[in-house]
Parts: structure tokens; sequence; C-alpha cells
């Protein structure tokens, strides 16, 4: 990745990262758009991690219901790490780091 790249909380079809060189002056639509996401994706990962709680907490839980839950708490994780992967980089270009 190039400095002061951003990375989107999306990827492509094929599932190949994205990326926006971001204006630093003024947040473009497409940033606001991807700070939106954002939000969203860690607000459905409070819900996954609520309903994954209630089926593990559930001992008559079936196998399909484990499953659905794993399923989904692996998307919300991969969501999320891919945000902290995004803030962070922001956090240390913002720092400076990098830098000669």
């Amino acid at each position: 990745m190039m400095p002061g790249l951003r990375l989107l909380p999306w990827t492509t079809p094929d599932g190949k990262p994205c990326y926006l060189d971001p204006d630093t002056a003024y947040p473009g639509p497409l940033s606001q758009l991807a700070d939106s996401v954002e939000v969203m994706q860690l607000g459905s990962a409070e819900e996954v991690l609520a309903g994954g709680r209630a089926v593990l907490a559930d001992s008559a839980a079936g196998e399909r219901a484990l499953r659905f839950a794993l399923t989904r708490a692996a998307e919300s994780l991969e969501d999320v790490l891919r945000i902290a992967a995004s803030r962070g980089q922001r956090i240390d270009a913002a720092d400076g780091e990098g830098d000669p």
C-alpha cells in the first residue's frame, strides 16, 4: 500500500482491498461514505456479538444455529479488523510515522 492511502471498509468483488487517496483538507463524499459504512459495520458487529452470545448460552442450540452464528461472527470480525487496520494506518500517518 502506498503511504497516505485510506483502506476502505469494503473489498472488490474478488476480495481485494480498496483504497482511497483522501483529500486531507476536506473529507470528500467517498470518505464520508466510508465513515458511514464503518459505523454500520461496527453496529452490526455488536448485534452479531449479542446474537452469538445468545446462541452459545442456549444449550439446546443445534449445529445449524451454531454454524450461522459463527459464520456471522467471522464476517463481522473481518470487517472490524479491516476498520482497525484502516484507522491504525491513518493514525500512523497523522503522527508522521514512516517519514524519513
